[in-house]
Parts: C-alpha cells; structure tokens; sequence
C-alpha cells in the first residue's frame, strides 16, 4: 500500500542509513496464510521533501493521559534538532484547541532546556484536551505560522481529526506533513501490535492487583475487586493478571459473562479459599448496565461504571446467601494512566517518534506510524480509522488467564 506524499523528495538527506520506499512489510506472516496489506517499512529516505533549514515543524498531544507521552516530544525534538537541524519546533498547547488562535494559549517554542527531563515525568508538557476544532480555523494558523509539518500524538479520534487536517490543508494547497503517533494506553489500536504505555499500564495494574491480593487474604471473607482500564479491549487487564498471578476472575469487554453465572463460581471459589481477587475492565459487562448512551466531546461512548455495579452486585448476592464477605474496591485508573513510562515503553516511545520525523521529512502525510513483526511501517490515516483490534478469546492472550485464573472460559 503506498503512502500518500506531498510530492518528489529533491533534497539529499545527510543520514548514512536510508531504506526505499519498496521495502515492504506484510501484514500477516502466519503459516499459510495471506499476506493480506504490505505497507511501507518506515524508516529515514535518501530524499527528503523538506529543505531541514527553511522547516518549521509543530507538535500537538490530545485526548488522556498516557505513560510516554513526554518522552515522544522529547524525541520528535531531538530528532528534529539534532537529527535533521529543523528550523523551529513549536508545540501547541492544550491539544487541538490549541491550533484555533481563538481558543488556545500561544504556542510555545521548543528548545533543548524545554525538554530537558520531561521524560521523566508524566502527563504531557504540552497539555491535552478532548473534542474537535474547526479545520479550517486550524489550518489557516498552521499556515500563518509557516508550520510545514504537524506531528499528532494521539488515539482513534486524535488520527480523524489529523486526517481532517490533511485533507483541509491538500484542498488548500498547502503542502503540510501531517504524521500521527498513535496514543492508546490499551494497546488497540489496528496495524500496531503494542502501543506506547501498554506495558507501563500492566506494570502498574499488576501492583494494585498484589494490594488487592493483600487486602482480600488479609480478613475472612476478603475480596479484591479492581477496575482496570480497557474501554473496549482486555490487553490490560490480561496482561496484569498474568503477571501477578493472584487474580482468581477475570473479566473484559470480549468475553461477555452471565452474572448468575459469576456469581456462583464466586461462591464456590468464597467457600473453599474464603478470599477472592476480581480483574474487570472497564468496558466489560456494558450489556448488563442498561442506560441510554452518550457521547464525550471526542465522539466516543461514554461507559457506564462497572466498578460499582460488579461490588453491588457481589454485596447483594452474599448478604441474600448469609455469607459473610468484605468486598475493597479498587479504581486506579488515574494513577495508571498518569505514570511516567517504563523502560520498555521509552524505548518504544523514542522509536515511535523517530520514524515519525523521517517519515515527515521524506513529505509523508496523512499517515500514522505503525508497529507490526518488530517492524515500523506507513499506516494510511484513513485504512487506520477502518480497522479495530480487539482481543481474541481463542488466542494464546486469554488461554494464559485462564490458566492463570483457574476460571471457565465463559460465565454462562
């Protein structure tokens, strides 16, 4: 699949290591089967559609809070700065609001004292927010501003918007570089197989996990119950129960579940063990919680609370039973979220951001930068938004809680 451009890349690059747009990586590599979409192994090019010393570049992060965030507007500076000697990086603050003069503060000119240490902290130096701009608005001031090119750090909504701005910005004839990063703390996002902050986000979970082991094991009738991150996918909560290995049930949005059912292999597991921990993602059992659905500024469903739903109902059921039990709640999900990353995601974020800037210098735009086979490639913003990833309950992922839980492979 090719990558749209800007146009012929005329200028040498300074870089010794360059890859051809025709190295090409499949998208499925199993036995047997189809190759399926080859994309563009991503990578720096011989050309480069940017003259580095006449290009100003701008940085923008959106939506929540997710480990690395910083550490992908370090590297896409440095990279920028040292890598290329770019012009100028500005980062928008307060995320897309922040390209509408109107709405956002003044953008802020990124230095190497800017980014000094903001790896280690959480959060993003910028600022984010949710909820869509007016394009046209946007694009007029990244015009005005000289920026050449846009970096996206951002989920499903942030890379729509991105490809708004692109195509705004193509009507207009501006040749501006829009490249995304894609942001999503569980790990769902199609065409990339781990995501920046995933395992942060599992490393943290499995701890609030042990202090619900502790909790419940701690008092006859004991059960942790911890809400973990997961709208619509279970990699968290799969991850860190395997990890931690003291978690006796767990539930995701894959894996729909009958609460009679539950229930009983909960009453069961209290009557033997006399403690419990419970693992439920925050997108699981929205079937049970019928309610009419809304929508937060950036289009995305808002979930009902399953959290206390589960505690509810778990309180109700012993007390109709005359079990004694005692139920602690967890819901750590701010403090997940807002963690600096791991060693593991700021390698991933710097090599994220990297190939974003290389594929932006080369004139790549309306793209997203992708992770498939140990490999980055040029994911197409648009064939990005048609393709979701969720877990499989077949695969090797949920085999391995199972195994880990002692649960049956469905409640009901």
């Amino acid at each position: 699949m090719n990558t749209p451009t800007l146009g012929e890349p005329l200028f040498a690059s300074t870089l010794r290591h360059t890859i051809s747009d025709d190295v090409r990586i499949p998208e499925r590599i199993e036995i047997g089967a189809e190759p399926g979409i080859k994309f563009e192994l991503a990578g720096p090019r011989a050309k480069l559609f940017f003259d580095p010393k006449q290009t100003r570049a701008g940085i923008v992060t959106c939506g929540g809070l997710c480990p690395g965030l910083n550490n992908v507007i370090r590297s896409l500076f440095l990279e920028l700065h040292y890598g290329y000697g770019i012009a100028e990086v500005l980062g928008f603050r307060g995320g897309y609001s922040g390209l509408d003069p109107e709405r956002g503060d003044e953008p802020v000119k990124i230095t190497p004292l800017f980014v000094d240490g903001i790896h280690q902290k959480g959060g993003t130096i910028l600022g984010s927010s949710r909820g869509p701009v007016n394009m046209a608005k946007a694009v007029e001031n990244l015009i005005a501003r000289g920026v050449d090119i846009l970096f996206t750090v951002g989920g499903d909504g942030t890379q729509r918007g991105a490809n708004d701005l692109y195509q705004e910005a193509r009507n207009r004839g501006h040749a501006l570089s829009v490249v995304g990063v894609p942001k999503t703390i569980d790990n769902d996002v199609g065409f990339v197989s781990r995501t920046f902050g995933f395992f942060t986000a599992v490393e943290e979970s499995a701890r609030v996990l042990d202090c619900a082991h502790t909790e419940a094991r701690s008092v006859h009738g004991g059960i942790g119950l911890v809400k973990l991150m997961g709208r619509h996918a279970g990699f968290i909560t799969a991850g860190a129960v395997v990890v931690g290995q003291d978690v006796n049930f767990a539930l995701i949005p894959e894996v729909p579940f009958k609460v009679d059912a539950f229930l009983a292999a909960l009453k069961q597991r209290m009557l033997v063990k006399s403690h419990a921990v419970i693992a439920v993602a925050e997108g699981a059992g929205q079937d049970l919680l019928a309610a009419a659905r809304s929508h937060d500024p950036s289009g995305n469903v808002k979930l009902k609370d399953i959290g206390p739903f589960v505690r509810e109902m778990i309180e109700a059921f012993f007390k109709a039973e005359g079990i004694p039990i005692v139920v602690r709640y967890f819901d750590p999900s701010y403090q997940v979220r807002s963690r600096p990353a791991n060693s593991e995601d700021a390698l991933l974020c710097d090599l994220f951001a990297r190939h974003a800037v290389h594929a932006a210098m080369a004139g790549k735009t309306g793209v997203v930068i992708g992770f498939l086979h140990e490999r980055f490639i040029h994911v197409p913003i648009e064939l990005l938004a048609t393709h979701t990833k969720r877990l499989d309950p077949a695969s090797g992922w949920w085999r391995s809680v199972l195994a880990t839980t002692g649960q049956p492979e469905r409640f009901g």
